[in-house]
């Protein structure tokens, strides 16, 4: 398709479904928005079925990568790394945590460069989009949030017990409860809280859901591409006068098609996708370009480089009377997730007619329930069961922010969960995984999370073929820095997990046997450091917060403009200057806002409100 259009959008996901949306409210502003993907199945709108949506190829990209110095315990020595390929894209398929990062985060943005990036200057994109339900279960500041966004907001209902168990348990082991998408995250001590989630009335408001489905999708000045992988940005003039044109997608029949752009063209693919398109148009560190015969155009060297991630380390304890039983999710999640071979009901639905009495008694409740979070969102599938956190600061160094998250699911999830999507080596990691993991078992986990990393991976390129992914170098704990805040934060979550109020408590921590008998630990005894780190380098896993590959600086400018080429932007998380401290959703988010305003002001289109300078 080619088409006189004013911009041209790469990638539908977290920011730039966005910025198609409030480009394309001006009737006279022609925008095309090019995903990869299509628009999201059903099961996207259940936050419970978030697992259901990795390792599908028509809404995941199902990325590897070589973890560096974790991964020690993983499968095939990979690490998984999920993208959302659909409109929403990884807002999609993320475990729903609406987590803006510290006040410092955006300040240490400016003080390294990004004019206009301090927290004060981007407070008002956060609560441009947002749509805060309220809720007793939490406290609000309420100068921080607003409502009547597209973004819908909120706690999950009913609220699990052990998840207000682990906010009490981390007020008694010193950090107080409070919002920590307010003025509270700005404590030193931290904060400790229900997570507040990108949902609405129990279901997943993605970018998609928010700010395209409905209206804005049908818009006579917006066109949206699906199933179309954007090969290349077409580039015009001579080296010292680049200008983007246009973008080449190939779609699934294979035939390459072309949109042009008379303004700007924005990439908007992610912390991978979005340097990888550059690097095949020709644009990035010139010596990996020519080895991947890729011509370089214009030469510049940090496309890809600086790539931050989250890490962190799954804690596993069993909790009889604490923790929910994988099998009551699957009841709420409704008949079709009983199915066989991993459930009960058959896997024909016509054989239900001869169901035992017990069977069609169990295929009714989960019926009911599912009925129930359709009608009203009131359900134990309205969140991803990632549902309370603290934030605090270690003292071991980045005192500008708060360089440790503590998150807590209250259940131990499956084997399909931990061994095939995280890739964790079940057979070493439990004495006897299956028992472990049975449906009926009540555990917890508790994520010690470092979400201040030092250390830097790269987004390579390793072939002109744009079919051909990245290879993605995460190289976690190259930085000896890092090891040493993950242990101090393993510790405190231990700490939480002894000061869990009421008699009964958690269990005692699971140490893979064969680390604990490398170390001489003993059930129940304080584990070493050495033990701790052997944990966190074999067990660790991302937390999917890819950033930081375009950052502003090095390859855009502070209006996400790309060094040395005209018309071209990029705006997503690959832009952020500093990974932020805590989930990197709502920042974003926060970024495709901030780009249409930017974008819209700099070629006098007329948005349906501004909220920046």
């Amino acid at each position: 398709m080619s088409g006189d259009f004013d911009f041209v959008v790469v990638g539908g996901g977290s920011a730039g479904a966005v910025i198609a949306a409030r480009l394309s409210e001006d009737p006279n502003c022609k925008v095309a928005l090019v995903e990869a993907g299509d628009r999201p199945p059903a099961h996207e709108l259940m936050p419970a079925a978030v697992a259901n949506l990795l390792l599908d190829p028509e809404t995941d990209w199902m990325y590897t990568a070589d973890p560096g110095n974790a991964g020690l315990g993983l499968s095939g020595g990979r690490m998984p790394v999920p993208r959302g390929k659909m409109l929403g894209g990884s807002s999609g398929i993320n475990y729903m945590a609406y987590v803006r990062g510290h006040p410092g985060d955006f300040d240490n943005w400016a003080k390294k460069g990004a004019s206009g990036w301090s927290y004060d200057e981007v407070l008002p994109y956060f609560r441009k989009s947002e749509d805060l339900a309220p809720s007793n279960e939490i406290s609000i500041d309420q100068d921080a949030h607003s409502s009547g966004g597209p973004l819908g907001v909120s706690v999950r209902s009913p609220v699990i017990p052990a998840c207000r168990g682990f906010v009490d348990a981390a007020e008694a082991a010193g950090i107080p409860r409070g919002d920590y998408n307010g003025r509270d995250r700005k404590r030193p001590e931290g904060v400790a809280s229900l997570f507040q989630t990108s949902t609405r009335k129990g279901k997943r408001s993605s970018t998609y859901r928010a700010f395209l489905e409905g209206d804005a999708e049908q818009r006579p000045n917006l066109t949206i591409i699906t199933r179309a992988q954007a090969t290349r940005v077409l580039l015009s003039g001579d080296e010292g006068a680049r200008k983007a044109t246009g973008v080449e997608y190939r779609t699934d029949d294979g035939q390459l098609h072309v949109v042009e752009a008379s303004k700007d063209i924005i990439l908007s693919s992610g912390a991978v996708g979005s340097p990888h398109i550059l690097m095949l148009s020709g644009i990035g560190p010139r010596r990996e370009l020519e080895a991947a015969d890729v011509a370089c155009l214009h030469e510049l060297p940090a496309v890809g480089k600086h790539l931050k991630d989250h890490l962190h380390c799954a804690l596993f304890f069993p909790a009889p009377g604490i923790g929910l039983p994988v099998a009551e999710i699957g009841v709420s999640a409704g008949p079709d997730a009983l199915r066989a071979p991993a459930g009960p009901l058959p896997a024909d639905p016509a054989d239900d007619a001869n169901l035992s009495p017990e069977l069609a008694g169990l295929k009714a409740e989960a019926e009911r329930r599912l009925a129930e979070w359709v009608e009203t969102g009131e359900s134990l599938v309205s969140s991803s069961i990632y549902d309370a956190v603290t934030f605090y600061s270690t003292g071991l160094g980045d005192l500008h922010s708060h360089d440790a998250q503590i998150a807590f699911s209250p259940c131990g999830y499956d084997a399909a969960l931990l061994g095939d999507r995280l890739k964790l080596d079940l057979a070493n990691y439990f004495e006897d995984a299956e028992a472990s993991l049975a449906a009926d078992k009540e555990s917890v986990i508790v994520f010690a999370n470092p979400v201040l990393p030092h250390s830097e991976g790269e987004i390579v390129i390793t072939s002109s073929d744009p079919s051909a992914p990245p290879e993605i170098r995460m190289n976690y704990f190259t930085d000896p820095y890092d090891l040493k805040v993950m242990v101090s934060v393993m510790r405190k979550a231990l700490d939480i997990v002894s000061n869990w109020p009421g008699e009964i408590k958690p269990g005692p921590l699971n140490i893979p046997s064969a680390l604990a008998q490398k170390h001489g630990y003993v059930e129940g005894e304080n584990p070493s450091d050495a033990l701790l780190e052997n944990m966190a380098l074999h067990y660790s896993t991302t937390v999917y917060h890819l950033s930081c590959t375009c950052r502003i600086g090095d390859v855009v400018d502070e209006r996400l403009k790309v060094f040395g080429v005209d018309n071209l932007r990029v705006a997503d998380a690959s832009v952020m200057p500093e990974i932020i401290s805590g989930n990197t959703n709502a920042a974003s988010i926060m970024i495709g806002e901030k780009a249409a305003e930017t974008i819209a002001r700099d070629h006098g289109v007329k948005l349906a409100s501004f909220v920046g300078a």
